[in-house]
């Protein structure tokens, strides 16, 4: 009874495990290799594409905006009607919350792998659009390390965290049910231990 009970874990702890191997498989590759990009930052060149536009406002936008200024506060979503006309202007700002005050209007965009801003002055309607890309590598870069990638990416790492434990407590007991009969299991765990912990010890700068 025992054996079989024995038997019936190890199946469903084997299950839990190639599952979130499964699941884990692509992110874990996309981490490995962002990590290693990461550490290389600065022996990877780049070659960041910028965009600027100036443009004028139509005079309609413009009183719209004017308008506007006092029911808006200091943070605000800019007016359809203008995210509209920017949209034809190929400027995408979303529903992104913009700053205001009684001269100007400030939208930064940062996303991951590049950065973008708009200023448009309420005295002379002179918008200022830059856009810098910095290509894959840094977009990747970026998606590692969650940076300015919104709600769904975060939820996205702390899923995949909770898959790679998954992944590793169920490789831990498959190693101490078969340990027995593999007498390097513990020696090879031991030295995975033991390695960054002598390099943290004795190299890295605190």
């Amino acid at each position: 009874m025992e054996k079989a009970r024995v038997t019936i874990w190890l199946g469903s702890v084997r299950q839990w495990h190639w599952i979130s191997s499964a699941l884990c498989l692509v992110g874990m590759l996309l981490f490995a290799v962002t990590g290693i990009t990461l550490n290389h930052a600065g022996q990877i060149e780049a070659s960041p594409q910028v965009r600027t536009l100036e443009l004028n406002l139509p005079d309609a936008l413009l009183e719209e905006l004017r308008s506007g200024v006092a029911s808006a506060g200091d943070e605000a979503r800019l007016p359809a009607s203008l995210r509209h006309w920017l949209g034809e202007q190929s400027v995408h700002t979303g529903g992104r919350l913009a700053e205001w005050s009684d001269d100007e209007i400030y939208l930064p965009l940062p996303r991951p792998g590049g950065d973008a801003w708009l200023a448009i002055d309420l005295a002379s309607g002179e918008l200022l659009y830059e856009d810098t890309d910095r290509g894959l590598i840094s977009y990747l870069n970026d998606l590692h390390k969650g940076r300015n990638s919104g709600e769904a990416w975060r939820w996205f790492i702390d899923i995949f965290s909770v898959a790679c434990l998954v992944f590793c407590i169920t490789g831990l007991w498959l190693l101490l049910r078969h340990s027995a009969s593999r007498p390097a299991t513990w020696p090879v765990v031991g030295l995975g231990l033991l390695i960054p912990l002598l390099l943290a010890i004795l190299f890295v700068h605190r």
